[in-house]
């Protein structure tokens, strides 16, 4: 796993340290433990903190403070990397790295640019992402909206990771869901044709069902009067599906998703592959018949109890198409699948891992990322039902009012299983209240500390034209640490499926970045005959009076330190997609 540039060299010498151990016999280390590296709790505790002499200390039969105490003594060139190596019982290794080396992260940074943070741990593992999949029977919601902002945030991560990632779209346009659309299309047509229905029980309510209705009416003129009920149905059904599915298409291109594939279950009924998938798992024994219906032995995987697929009726269940998809999935030699599904599916977690484990994978080939619901609130207050869609808030009614990048990081920045208070007045806010404007700001403010540096002809060097030696502040040497921290924290996010972590580190990092311009001066005072920074209509100019002067190249050292959290921000921004902008 990743730890970053300077934590790799901390964990490179205490690996050199237990076998130089070993090779003098002070220590056995039958095998090389891995070396796990944290933050300790407290600063004044040092930079990294290690717990392995806890580790060894059952099969070396040593208590974990000797342990420690060996692997300091054994470290080679611990006063070039360590500037204090201490021990805290019973066992902890409490380093305090040298300030000259942290330097190196900036350098990096440097050098890898829009790659930083991105690494190879996926070693090109063919993962599908399969997110939103929601029935083309009605715009999508805001509950949609934090499943594609979470879909798409791990597609970015683990593309980022080295991982060969698709994305898709299973489209649900089969079964009684889109049986009901074409009813209660239909039914608001006939209204528009001066009859008079009733409206099916369970039919679909809301605008958007007569606007559908309207425009079939305007292409169809009355021609559908004249056809039987099941024919104009089925007319119906399949002018809302198109119109539909285009507004979700163009509801998530706003949002700034696409797809590369987008999945048809009508196809997997009309190619047979729902009935060959139902005859293999009848010849392995994994498909019986009882009452009438057909039944798959699911608790044979650990399912608490065996499934329908056939109903007596003879219709498939939704547990059939299912099965199909993911039979398709794995056929399409997918090393990984990742479902992104509503928290109301979570029982349908263990059937599907049964249906993986049948065909011969391991559970652990699906993982399923849970996705709670988003509770709307405006000031604080609950926002009542759409107007528009009758039975729910939309989000294209979101983006409208707050954007798209604020209603993205609104959507990433709590863990997905989670429930959600998404509060409109604040997602438009401009104060540091707003977790989003917050992280944006930080970004545009350096990209304007840069422009009034170039514009007052000072010079923004990059790291390795700055003499980073003057970085030694404690405020500056922190936020290189958070620096430094980035890979860890994007690999984690990718690893783990949580893509709220980076939002979450984006946060701090920003919460960073907008107390050390006001405590630290960057660029020094203009001449009189122009704008003082203090006097400056624009807040990404320093304001800081810790020192009215600084020198040439300290502010060529800070400027070079603003570029590199620029980049780190504009990175951890872009694996989430939401922008970073130059100006705001």
């Amino acid at each position: 796993m990743t730890q970053g540039v300077v934590q790799d060299k901390v964990s490179d010498a205490l690996v050199g340290a237990l076998r130089l151990a070993q090779q003098r016999g002070m220590l056995k280390v039958e095998q090389m433990p891995v070396i796990n590296l944290e933050a300790p709790k407290r600063p004044e505790w040092g930079d990294v903190s290690c717990t392995v002499a806890m580790s060894l200390s059952a099969a070396e039969r040593k208590p974990p403070f000797e342990i420690a105490q060996i692997i300091i003594d054994h470290i080679q060139n611990r006063d070039a990397l360590f500037a204090r190596a201490e021990i805290a019982r019973p066992g902890f290794l409490n380093l305090t790295v040298r300030p000259d080396l942290w330097l190196e992260v900036l350098r990096h940074i440097e050098t890898q640019r829009a790659d930083y943070g991105h690494s190879r741990v996926g070693q090109g593992r063919r993962v599908l992402v399969e997110y939103v999949s929601a029935n083309p029977t009605g715009p999508l919601h805001v509950g949609h909206g934090r499943g594609a902002a979470v879909g798409q945030a791990l597609v970015r991560l683990l593309r980022a990771t080295g991982h060969d990632v698709v994305s898709e779209y299973y489209i649900n346009d089969a079964g009684r869901q889109m049986k009901l659309l074409g009813v209660s299309v239909l039914a608001r047509y006939l209204e528009s044709c001066g009859q008079k229905v009733s409206f099916p029980e369970d039919g679909y309510q809301g605008e958007y069902i007569r606007a559908v209705a309207a425009r079939v009416k305007a292409e169809q003129g009355v021609a559908l009067l004249s056809l039987p009920v099941s024919d104009a149905e089925q007319r119906s059904k399949e002018f809302a599906y198109r119109e539909l599915l285009a507004l979700i298409r163009q509801d998530l291109e706003t949002f700034g998703i696409t797809f590369e594939s987008w999945f048809s279950e009508a196809s997997l009924l009309s190619s047979g592959a729902v009935e060959q998938v139902l005859s293999e798992l009848r010849g392995r024994d994994l498909l019986f018949d009882q009452d009438g219906a057909q039944w798959f032995r699911s608790s044979a995987f650990g399912d608490e109890k065996d499934r329908v697929v056939r109903k007596q009726e003879g219709d498939y269940t939704y547990l059939a198409s299912d099965i199909a998809y993911h039979r398709d999935k794995l056929r399409r030699g997918f090393d990984l699948l990742v479902d992104v599904w509503g928290a109301d599916h979570h029982g349908y977690i263990p059937r599907m891992q049964a249906v993986v484990q049948a065909y011969g994978y391991p559970k652990e080939r699906l993982r399923v990322v849970l996705v709670q619901m988003v509770n709307l609130l405006r000031g604080g207050r609950k926002v009542e039902m759409s107007k528009r869609a009758g039975e729910f808030i939309t989000l294209r009614e979101v983006m409208d009012e707050v954007g798209a990048d604020a209603a993205k990081f609104f959507f990433l920045m709590r863990d997905s299983s989670t429930h959600l208070d998404f509060d409109l007045e604040l997602a438009k806010q401009q104060s540091q209240e707003n977790p989003v404007y917050y992280v944006q700001y930080a970004h545009a403010r350096i990209a304007s500390l840069l422009r009034v540096a170039a514009s007052r002809g000072i010079d923004c060097p990059l790291p390795s034209q700055a003499d980073l030696m003057l970085l030694h502040d404690p405020d500056e040497l922190a936020l290189i640490r958070k620096l430094s921290a980035f890979p860890v924290v994007l690999e984690s996010s990718a690893v783990e499926l949580e893509p709220h972590r980076m939002a979450y580190y984006l946060r701090e990092l920003a919460g960073m970045v907008h107390p050390f311009y006001n405590k630290h001066r960057i660029l020094p005072p203009a001449p009189d005959s122009e704008s003082t920074p203090a006097a400056s209509t624009d807040p990404a100019v320093s304001t800081s009076r810790t020192a009215d002067v600084v020198s040439p190249g300290l502010t060529g050292a800070r400027l070079a330190l603003m570029w590199a959290v620029q980049q780190v921000v504009r990175n951890g921004l872009t694996v989430l997609g939401v922008s970073a902008p130059e100006q705001m």
